[in-house]
């Protein structure tokens, strides 16, 4: 199996592009763009920058859509159909730069707790929805497994394949860090062959810390033989800096053999 490293960070959204640079730097082959604040895809002067910046590195791509304040499963009509244009605006501007685009599950309300069902249907159409412009741009959009708060959607590997199954133009991204929140770790890779993308980063656990690979208590021989053995592709490694992006890489050459 040939696995791609990429680095991803939604700690520097706001930051100047030029800490991009230090990716190619590090020893990585690719850059997860987290679709928000100085990197929005439908902002013209931010898509210039990304272009330019990819054109001088030659690192390959993935995108991450935009999530915050968007919910596909929310009972509130217009903020739906809102989230439904944001991710699908996202994924036009991104099939110029990827074929891959990983997208967030939506989450329970205080309403959408009276409601699961529905908020189950409303994500399965926004799926749909979603999907159709995927096939429509060439792109395959990966519903991501979330991590252990009661109100998210998809948080074990079940519901995550039978959010997705079926549904054209829509995929997987397996996210191990999230699944560790769970204590999942070992119940998603069972189904690694089912992943179409693949995002790791460490924590001890109890949340989402994005530590480098090693500095939480994840089992990366275990995680990294598994993978390595299931799974062809891209794996983006996430992270806070362009330091730990190196720890993680060295952790990652280690053990995704």
């Amino acid at each position: 199996m040939t696995l791609k490293p990429y680095f991803s960070s939604s700690a520097k959204v706001w930051d100047d592009i030029s800490w991009v640079y230090g990716i190619k730097e590090a020893g990585y082959s690719g850059w997860e763009i987290v679709g928000d604040g100085n990197y929005q895809l439908t902002n013209p002067d931010c898509f210039l920058k990304i272009q330019e910046v990819i054109a001088a590195t030659r690192l390959g791509v993935t995108v991450h859509a935009p999530y915050g304040d968007l919910n596909l499963a929310t009972l509130n009509d217009p903020i739906w159909r809102e989230s439904i244009r944001q991710v699908c605006t996202c994924i036009e501007h991104a099939s110029v730069l990827t074929d891959r685009v990983t997208i967030h599950p939506g989450y329970l309300s205080p309403v959408g707790k009276l409601l699961p069902r529905k908020a189950w249907d409303l994500q399965k159409e926004a799926l749909i929805q979603i999907g159709k412009c995927a096939v429509e741009h060439s792109v395959l959009a990966c519903l991501e497994n979330m991590i252990g708060i009661r109100e998210f959607l998809c948080r074990d590997p079940e519901e995550l394949i039978g959010m997705t199954e079926g549904i054209e133009g829509i995929g997987m991204t397996f996210d191990f860090g999230h699944a560790h929140t769970m204590g999942k770790v070992e119940d998603f890779l069972r189904y690694a062959g089912k992943a179409d993308h693949v995002h790791i980063h460490d924590n001890r656990g109890m949340s989402d810390e994005h530590l480098a690979l090693g500095d939480g208590s994840i089992n990366w021989p275990v995680v990294g033989k598994t993978i390595a053995a299931q799974y062809n592709g891209v794996i983006v490694i996430e992270g806070r800096s362009i330091e730990e992006a190196g720890k993680s890489l060295a952790v990652f050459r280690r053990y995704f053999v």
